[in-house]
């Protein structure tokens, strides 16, 4: 058997040169394994129109929505997991072709990706999909590679869908996203492939992680502008504006679903300088049951000690210190059949300056 096969680049260029094919109308019937009602109905909106799709290997069919707490207004950015060991999954298989719709892209004569390493003319669709011959996987995890049996006339009359993996985006060089080698594989309606690159709800709450998006971390000085060499510095921040942030994954045809969820629940300073002292001691600012952190500064407080502050022991001089603070936010989540569980919490951390005056006095 000849076929037309080349492995595909990992450059942007080459791996933007696959076709993923619109899976067409769902064939799937029933949900995989002890399903809920999911806790929110909105409908999730998703990049396939029934038309083709240019993408890239990284292009997943997870569709994402936003039921809480996400939000257009101000600056948004990523959260950073306090476990530097911690990653999403890098790679897993997806539905992505009914049968009628496999059928109708290979015969119009295109060509695409059948795994997430490898690019094909329609040759191996032909030989493979419809006349029933056996392939090679590309395992390269494996001392050899593994084969597949063929299917006959695209499995066409049967129910389900053919499956093929995926490559989390910004990882196509790495060695993990090679361990999804098997090339696109049949599998029945309502099940889940008996794979350990399977998709599961976790895989999806992590997903949903990667675009979990916080308010930048600005928080409110008094004395604003300069604050005074041996008196407190009050720091706080508002209950409108840190609560809780929901991000839902949903992968069609499967059942499965999660809802990640990032709950603030700490501030931490770093003055910037070793002459300060913080409060508490530990930097830490909890939350309160409200939900801001710290208290608000009210006239009077200048001698009391805030819950959460920073006292500077020494002046600037012409140089600000730069204050740290960082925002620890929980990360829990719940999925398809009341799955559910904690996830490493993550960190957004930004930097302002403080200029520290020092009163003079004058004694006669």
């Amino acid at each position: 058997m000849t076929v037309n096969r080349r492995l595909l680049g990992w450059t942007s260029a080459a791996t933007a040169a696959a076709l993923l094919w619109s899976a067409g109308p769902a064939l799937a019937n029933g949900t995989p394994g002890n399903t809920t009602t999911p806790p929110h109905k909105d409908k999730p909106t998703g990049d396939a129109d029934g038309r083709n799709l240019m993408a890239s290997v990284t292009h997943s069919s997870i569709q994402v929505t936003y039921p809480g707490g996400h939000t257009e207004k101000g600056s948004l950015d990523d959260l950073t997991s306090v476990d530097p060991n911690w990653e999403p999954p890098v790679c897993w298989y997806e539905p992505v072709f009914t049968p009628e719709a496999l059928k109708k892209a290979v015969e119009s004569g295109e060509s695409g990706a059948v795994n997430a390493h490898e690019w094909w003319s329609n040759g191996i669709f032909v030989d493979h999909y419809d006349k029933g011959e056996p392939e090679d996987n590309f395992d390269l995890s494996s001392a050899k590679n593994s084969t597949a049996d063929g299917y006959k006339n695209y499995n066409v009359g049967k129910k389900g869908m053919f499956w093929r993996s995926v490559v989390r985006k910004g990882h196509e060089s790495d060695t993990k996203a090679w361990d999804c080698g098997r090339i696109m594989f049949w599998q029945d309606a309502g099940t889940i492939p008996d794979d350990k690159h399977a998709p599961t709800p976790e895989t999806l709450a992590a997903y949903a992680y990667d675009k979990i998006q916080v308010p930048e971390t600005k928080v409110e000085l008094r004395p604003e502008g300069k604050s005074t060499v041996n008196l407190p510095t009050w720091i706080w921040l508002d209950k409108g504006t840190f609560k809780e942030v929901k991000v839902r994954a949903e992968l069609p045809n499967t059942g499965l679903w999660a809802e990640t969820t990032a709950k603030p629940v700490s501030l931490h300073l770093e003055p910037g300088t070793d002459d300060a002292d913080t409060y508490p001691a530990s930097g830490e600012c909890e939350i309160n049951d409200d939900g801001s952190i710290g208290t608000p500064y009210k006239k009077g407080d200048a001698d009391r000690t805030p819950p959460c502050g920073i006292t500077y022991l020494r002046a600037t001089n012409g140089k600000p210190y730069p204050l740290k603070a960082s925002v620890t936010w929980q990360i829990t989540w719940e999925g398809t059949g009341g799955a559910n569980g904690d996830l490493p919490n993550g960190t957004f951390e930004t930097t302002q300056d403080v200029n520290v005056q020092e009163i003079q006095s004058v004694n006669r």
